[in-house]
């Protein structure tokens, strides 16, 4: 049977060993970053997925590396031909953040291995095949929905009278549409009332809050949605200025102001996803890896803002100084 990740690699090595003008030239891996938006949070993945390229030898300031980054700033469409662009470019892989992006990345390329980042494992993005199967060029690191639960049990051990809690989220995101149905599930066993208004977008985000607000919710939760990473200081601050706490899922969040999470280091994710693909980078076939689940979860809280609710935490929560 043909393996056609040896095939795609072996033109790759061909190409970068073939005289060019009649003289030798160096050939440097080149990849592709494909993002969907420019966002503080998500940014903390690319770096780690970066540093772990440069600790294991791949760097563009070191001449060792070249790196095609596209940034779709939200737009499908622009994602669309982002994709396909760096398809074009015959890379020698593709980095995807978030899910959105893998998603794209892994209907339209099955040659070319992706390496996912804050990206959901691929039976809940829904790419397993007819036989259970995930795409075998899907690489990286992804997280499931067993955390969830654990970030919302914070808020009664940290507010045990909170009466209401309020979120918005995006029914149109996979990752943020089943996450939903797991926070709803653990409000429920926690007999802890919730407040939900959808936005399709980011601009929407702090009309539906201020209506949750409206509603008279005493807790907000920040999904892991593109929506609320792309407006999340406009969230905290319409939170902030009714003294409403906001716990998340989503560590990033914490420093930008929400007040503790449980859930994936998006720096840590992007550092394994990364220290994979330089296995890759060095020959190693992607027929002998596979997606793996993201290794570092941890409770964080922001100092600043738990001192505005007067609240300590026990050494088993990470602090943020802001």
């Amino acid at each position: 049977m043909k393996n056609y990740f040896a095939a795609f690699f072996a033109l790759c090595l061909w190409a970068c060993n073939t005289p060019q003008d009649k003289k030798e030239t160096k050939c440097v891996p080149v990849i592709g970053f494909l993002d969907l938006l420019q966002d503080e949070t998500l940014a903390q993945a690319r770096k780690g997925f970066t540093d772990a390229l440069a600790q294991g030898g791949f760097s563009e300031r070191d001449s060792t590396l070249k790196i095609i980054y596209r940034n779709a700033q939200g737009d499908q469409p622009t994602l669309l031909q982002a994709c396909d662009y760096l398809i074009s470019k015959k890379v020698n892989l593709i980095a995807t953040c978030p899910t959105i992006s893998s998603i794209t990345a892994a209907q339209r390329t099955k040659e070319i291995p992706i390496f996912m980042l804050v990206s959901p494992s691929p039976k809940l993005a829904k790419l397993l095949d007819a036989d259970g199967n995930p795409p075998k060029n899907l690489l990286g690191a992804f997280e499931t929905l067993d955390y969830i639960d654990s970030s919302v049990a914070l808020i009664k051990n940290i507010f045990p009278n909170a009466k209401k809690l309020g979120l918005i989220y995006n029914q149109a995101e996979p990752q943020s549409a089943d996450a939903f149905m797991e926070v709803k599930n653990k409000c429920k066993a926690l007999n802890l009332p919730l407040e939900v208004l959808p936005v399709n977008n980011s601009s929407e985000t702090q009309l539906a809050v201020q209506a949750l607000i409206n509603k008279g919710i005493d807790v907000f939760f920040a999904m892991p949605d593109n929506a609320v990473f792309a407006s999340f200081e406009t969230i905290a601050k319409s939170c902030d200025e009714k003294n409403i706490p906001v716990f998340t899922c989503e560590i990033g969040l914490v420093a930008r102001g929400a007040l503790v999470s449980y859930g994936a280091d998006l720096y840590q994710w992007g550092l394994q996803a990364g220290k994979q693909a330089v296995l890759l980078l060095k020959n190693k076939s992607a027929n002998e890896m596979k997606a793996e689940h993201v290794i570092v979860r941890k409770k964080v809280f922001n100092k600043t803002t738990a001192a505005r609710y007067h609240l300590q935490f026990d050494a088993s929560f990470e602090a943020y100084h802001q």
